[in-house]
């Protein structure tokens, strides 16, 4: 049989890239600089380009003192004109793919552009070096004995305007290399089926008798997919359907709360958890050691990284700062530029270093608010929107509320708890909870595909608090008057739980 000589030869080209690695480690600041040289140098003739005269730009001073930071909102109006095809705004090279995701205040999704050299030299680059990282701290890895399980979105690509959208994942697919079908499960006309349900379903009928030896995906969907699987065979465990499973590969969502159904599925002992942190707007992060909560930043992906201190956060107003100025231990919103054409973008996610030799972090959450903890990306504009559409609708008037996870547990879904305090409570809940979760899904398209035929989210659970509930919670911490607010979303049950005994 040929695998192991297979297996040998993959494992042996994938460790080459170790010597790269290890230049970047060992040159971070120098690297990150030639990436910005190298960006302001290929996009100077672009709209862009010409607009802040990239090509007298020589210090990273005077490329932050002439660029603004920006957020999606502010970049909106040329992504709308590339998406309908035209070209050289923001990236000389054609600009065909446009990753779908979560919105933004003013819209449901937002379209991220990808150019080729981001798909090449990053999304790819940083899917060959997350195997080349676990293989090379697991020498006796077997990898590519059998085959990887991926579980991407469930978005087909569409065209529009000469220009194609979709999940990043369908976007990854459909870009790989025939041969790349060979080693993955399932095969990619089912990887990029719509259809969830439907999915899952050609999803085990192919992959439960192949050799799965990795697992790659969401935790939140792949939690669905795993306990459906052991639902169909009968069996116990995941291993008694790959026995040959060693290695699973993780992010998009925080895992900690999924760690203890997982461990139940796949022991610690017998399979390793390998997290990265990727997103749309870029791939940024593996985990480089076994048995680690921390990910070194990939540095040679074509991404300039610059982070804002949480403590002296004004969005577009912030002042941010080069790699070469972080501390430990401080929370920063990071800004990137990219090969995608990305200019000192906001991305809105917070991490904070653990480590700056080498540089490694842990992401911390949103600049913002939020509930993601099954990759719903909920912000507080969509919550209050949903509540001003349901306070309407039904003449309900809402004095304060939160809202925390239900974490999976088992064989049940995931949900969202509400407590609300009103000052006129709804004489329907039941309608008032329908209207709120119809809005959250008509303005948040991660919500919607999350809560679609409650496959990964069951519906809002509401609770109307009693009057002074939360005024109590607010003494009880000595947080009365002042800039002390309700705490509105949570990715733990922390306000939630507190707020339920009392």
């Amino acid at each position: 049989m040929a695998f192991p000589f297979i297996n040998s030869i993959i494992s042996w080209f994938l460790k080459k890239r170790k010597h790269q690695v290890e230049l970047f480690l060992k040159y971070p600041i120098d690297v990150q600089n030639e990436v910005l040289q190298k960006l302001l140098y290929t996009a100077k003739n672009t709209q862009i380009g010409k607009k802040y005269n990239f090509s007298t730009i020589q210090s990273y001073n005077e490329f932050s003192r002439r660029i603004p930071i920006q957020k999606y909102e502010s970049i909106e109006p040329l992504i709308n004109r590339s998406r309908k095809g035209e070209q050289n705004i923001f990236w000389p090279t054609p600009v065909r793919w446009f990753a779908k995701s979560s919105g933004t205040t003013n819209a449901k999704s937002k379209f991220i552009p990808v150019s080729d050299e981001a798909l090449e030299d990053c999304h790819m680059k940083a899917g060959k070096d997350m195997l080349c990282l676990y293989i090379n701290n697991n020498p006796e890895a077997k990898l590519f004995t059998g085959k990887g399980l991926r579980l991407g979105g469930s978005s087909n690509i569409y065209e529009n305007n000469n220009s194609y959208f979709g999940d990043l994942s369908a976007i990854i697919i459909e870009n790989m290399p025939f041969w790349a079908d060979f080693s993955s499960a399932p095969k990619q006309e089912v990887a990029l089926m719509e259809e969830w349900e439907s999915k899952m379903e050609a999803i085990i009928a192919e992959t439960r008798y192949e050799n799965i030896t990795s697992l790659a995906g969401v935790p939140s969907w792949m939690l669905v997919l795993l306990n459906r699987m052991l639902e169909t065979t009968g069996k116990e465990h995941i291993l008694d359907v790959w026995p040959n499973l060693e290695v699973y590969f993780h992010g998009g969502v925080n895992f900690t709360p999924y760690q203890d159904q997982y461990k139940k599925l796949l022991p610690l002992e017998g399979v390793k958890y390998y997290e990265i942190y990727n997103a749309s707007e870029g791939f940024f992060a593996i985990q480089d050691q076994n048995d680690s909560d921390e990910l070194l930043l990939m540095l040679d992906y074509g991404i300039f990284y610059e982070f804002i201190p949480m403590s002296t956060y004004q969005g577009e107003n912030s002042k941010a700062i080069p790699l070469s100025e972080v501390i430990v231990n401080v929370n920063y919103a990071m800004v990137i530029t990219t090969n995608g054409g990305l200019w000192r973008y906001l991305i809105g996610d917070t991490v904070k270093f653990t480590s700056t030799s080498p540089y490694r972090i842990k992401v911390t959450g949103r600049t913002k608010h939020h509930i993601n903890v099954f990759g719903e990306e909920l912000i507080i504009e969509n919550t209050e929107e949903g509540l001003k559409l349901a306070c309407d609708k039904t003449n309900a008037i809402v004095k304060d509320y939160t809202v925390g996870p239900i974490f999976m547990n088992g064989d049940s879904k995931g949900a969202h708890e509400w407590i609300i305090e009103f000052e006129k409570a709804p004489e329907n809940l039941t309608l008032f909870a329908t209207i709120l979760d119809d809005s959250l899904k008509n303005c948040n398209s991660d919500y919607e595909a999350k809560r679609y035929n409650n496959l990964t989210l069951s519906a809002p659970k509401i609770h109307i608090a009693r009057k002074g509930l939360f005024y109590d919670w607010l003494k009880v911490h000595g947080k009365l008057g002042g800039q002390h607010k309700v705490p509105r979303l949570s990715n733990d049950r922390g306000f939630v739980d507190e707020l339920l005994k009392l």
